[in-house]
């Protein structure tokens, strides 16, 4: 057999082991991150009942709600006061506050879903500080679409007189539930949208906080900062991603109406 006719037959043969294996990949990765996405569905049935006041009741009153999705709804822990909105309301009501928390964030929503949870918290007084936080594990839609649709909703607050503060797209490669190469494709995937949140969000008339920067090594590194689930925050890690959010927050609420 001449030579040309092995090197086509072993150029065809790779091509084809090549093709294999990535098919095979993408299909791992798919079956990963299906199991991962109905993991966290079975984990984020409920959150903390997150509708309560905090401060002296003489202090500047502080309507505070959450929007997103389990982050914002505290999916993992039992008690509201050991959520990012618990948490930022106890920062707060330290401050003068007379804050009244309640959230509108539904476990496993993406940005789709926004819509239905700013019109929501707009049938009665607008919040005067509204803070979002995705995950983005979940998402589906392409980036921009995600982003747009984020930024609408901003947009859609800021014009009822509410202050936004956006946490973005947290460090994703940093949940343990998530076996490798997926940990790491789902960390890039959040860092590229995170990076396409933050100009919109600013455009749309908000404030963007980059929770990967402040937060990421952290939760790459300390084990207790995640449930046993390793995809939802400890009470430890709500508490460390509210103090990363909280210097926003509190610019929103002293700009917020009284």
């Amino acid at each position: 057999m001449r030579l040309s006719t092995l090197l086509r037959r072993a150029g065809y043969s790779a091509a084809i082991g090549a093709s294999v294996a990535v098919v095979t990949g993408a299909a791992v990765m798919a079956v990963e991150l299906l199991a991962a996405r109905r993991a966290r569905q079975e984990h984020s049935a409920h959150g903390p009942h997150m509708r309560m006041w905090l401060g002296d009741s003489d202090a500047t009153p502080l309507k505070l709600v959450m929007f997103g999705d389990s982050l914002a709804a505290g999916v993992g822990v039992e008690d509201a006061s050991d959520s990012v909105g618990g948490v930022l309301a106890e920062l707060l009501a330290g401050v003068r506050h007379r804050v009244a928390l309640s959230s509108v964030a539904v476990p496993g929503a993406d940005t789709g879903d926004l819509h239905t949870q700013v019109a929501r918290s707009l049938l009665s007084e607008p919040p005067d500080v509204a803070v979002i936080l995705l995950n983005g594990l979940t998402e589906t839609m392409h980036p921009s679409e995600s982003v747009a649709q984020l930024a609408g909703a901003v947009r859609k607050l800021s014009h009822a007189g509410t202050s936004v503060v956006v946490g973005t797209c947290p460090d994703l490669s940093s949940l343990r539930a998530l076996a490798q190469p997926l940990r790491a494709i789902a960390g890039w995937r959040g860092s590229r949208l995170a990076r396409a949140q933050a100009p919109a969000v600013r455009l749309a008339g908000g404030v963007p906080v980059d929770l990967a920067a402040r937060c990421g090594v952290v939760f790459r590194t300390d084990r207790g900062m995640l449930c046993p689930d390793g995809l939802h925050p400890s009470a430890e890690g709500y508490r460390t991603l509210a103090h990363a959010l909280y210097p926003a927050v509190y610019d929103a609420a002293s700009r917020a109406r009284t």
